[in-house]
């Protein structure tokens, strides 16, 4: 008797899919044109399952609570530190480089670093920074250091993200520490200043925090680079500044959980963002700097020397990349929900 493999298809508008040739991909919100994830599925039939997150926080909960499972995510994208703790708690995979094209377009001075040394996991996606976000329309001061979040004029009026690392970060460099500190003493100081900064509050947002500053619901703040370039564009009167104290940077990262179900389509879909072409679409629709190397020379010359996008080297010298606190992060929560709380 003959065995027949019988391929089994579902019509979804002018596409044709086979089951089971999908991709679970799980990323920042509004960090993937929705032409790119069009180009990809007309070029290769793959359908692109697309779940958003807004915090590195609410990724890993849930790649944890989903490693045992045998539904999951077949691509993600943490930032900095957290493929360092993804890594050592054992949920990504080990890449292999040989089915990977185009790596030796990413800048070198964003590969090898201490949070995944030799990239064995992570494949640097965009990168960028956190610094101060202001409306110039109201504020004609000088802006050049974390230190005017503290100014009592601008009760809430401000914003901070949403995002524990980088709210205790500022606090710290303004003590004289490192954003990485382990140090519960030091962790405990930055979180006694942090509470003298919580009546200028208006708003914690790390989702599209650019519609709070075009909107003028604040004028003064922290916010990401590309979603502060954003911003400039919809209102020219918003600025974005790198503070003396240094601004805080990170890259993030594709990577395949250890638990993935479609590997093949996870490499082939990463391939297809390596393209230069590709690349240079990202960089320019979500407005974070690309890793690409190739990309960033077809960008305009207007966005490839903006210092919002692409800082100088002085910059990024001043700035500091996450690392993972290892077990400190368990103080780092017990006062950001004490900051939080209004204890």
């Amino acid at each position: 008797m003959k065995k027949y493999l019988i391929l089994v298809c579902v019509f979804l508008g002018n596409n044709f899919y086979a089951l089971g040739n999908e991709l679970n991909l799980y990323i920042w919100s509004e960090y993937l044109p929705e032409s790119i994830i069009e180009k990809f599925t007309e070029e290769t039939g793959i359908k692109i399952n697309l779940s958003t997150y807004d915090s590195n926080e609410s990724l890993y909960t849930k790649i944890k609570l989903l490693h045992n499972s045998k539904s999951g995510y077949d691509l993600v994208v943490p930032s900095t530190y957290f493929v360092s703790k993804m890594r050592t708690e054992g949920l990504l995979m080990e890449l292999d480089r040989s089915k990977i094209d185009n790596f030796k377009d990413i800048n070198e001075n964003l590969i090898d670093q201490s949070f995944d040394p030799k990239n064995k996991y992570s494949i640097p996606y965009l990168w960028g920074s956190t610094a101060l976000c202001y409306n110039d329309k109201y504020i004609k001061e000088n802006v050049d250091s974390f230190n005017i979040l503290f100014d009592p004029k601008y009760a809430h009026k401000i914003l901070l993200t949403d995002d524990l690392r980088e709210v205790f970060h500022i606090a710290l460099k303004l003590l004289g520490y490192s954003g990485n500190d382990t140090n519960e003493e030091h962790i405990e100081q930055a979180y006694e200043k942090l509470k003298t900064l919580i009546p200028n509050v208006k708003i914690f947002n790390s989702f599209s925090p650019k519609l709070n500053y075009i909107n003028e619901e604040v004028i003064l703040g922290v916010n990401h680079n590309g979603e502060a370039y954003l911003a400039s564009l919809e209102n020219p009167d918003i600025k974005y500044v790198y503070p003396r104290e240094g601004s805080i940077l990170w890259v993030d990262s594709l990577v395949i959980p250890s638990n993935v179900k479609n590997i093949e389509n996870a490499y082939r879909f990463i391939n297809f963002l390596l393209r230069p072409e590709i690349a240079k679409e990202i960089s320019e629709t979500t407005g974070f700097a690309t890793t690409n190397k190739a990309a960033m020379l077809l960008l305009p010359k207007e966005i490839q020397n903006n210092p919002t996008i692409y800082p100088s080297k002085e910059i990024l010298d001043q700035g500091e990349f996450q690392n993972d606190v290892g077990e400190a992060i368990v103080i780092y929560e017990k006062y950001w929900e004490m900051l939080k709380l209004g204890q």
